[in-house]
């Protein structure tokens, strides 16, 4: 007979508990939010990957605006259903990904330099879209006042 228990959490699991089981549990508060854009990252279309202005653009406005919405839609933001800022995160990734699966070059699309230099010029702008679409998407209208007038400022 196998037995499985599914604990919330580990708070009065002691190592050797833990080791034994093979488990590993993490909050996901600790990682934040950077393992999941890295990762999101290694995942763009390989045309779109070579250019380093989209790359280097993408990872700075993450950088500089992932965690901080987040903490902003967390405290001052309610929510109507309550999400955790991971799945927020990964929400604009997946937008970001419905705009950026049209450069995958395959034997009838080929992506040109002309496709890409189109891209760069508008990478802010689908990123604020996606951004703004994921991260103000779960809110009341009370919510969404707010967080249009802290991406306003």
């Amino acid at each position: 007979m196998t037995m499985m228990f599914e604990v919330e959490d580990l708070a009065v699991a002691s190592p050797a508990t833990v080791s034994r089981c093979g488990m590993v549990y993490m909050e996901p508060e600790s990682l934040g939010l950077s393992p999941f854009v890295t990762s999101w990252m290694n995942t763009l279309p390989e045309k779109v990957a070579a250019n380093p202005y989209i790359v280097s653009t993408l990872q700075k406005l993450f950088d500089d605006m992932m965690e901080d919405g987040a903490y902003f839609v967390r405290k001052n933001c309610p929510e109507i259903v309550k999400t955790v800022s991971n799945n927020l995160a990964l929400s604009c990734m997946r937008l970001l990904d419905c705009y950026l699966n049209s450069y995958i070059e395959t034997e009838t699309n080929k992506i040109t330099p002309d496709h890409i230099d189109n891209l760069a010029s508008q990478i802010k702008q689908l990123f604020m879209l996606c951004f703004i679409w994921s991260l103000g998407a779960t809110t009341t209208q009370l919510g969404r006042e707010r967080f249009d007038k802290w991406i306003r400022d």
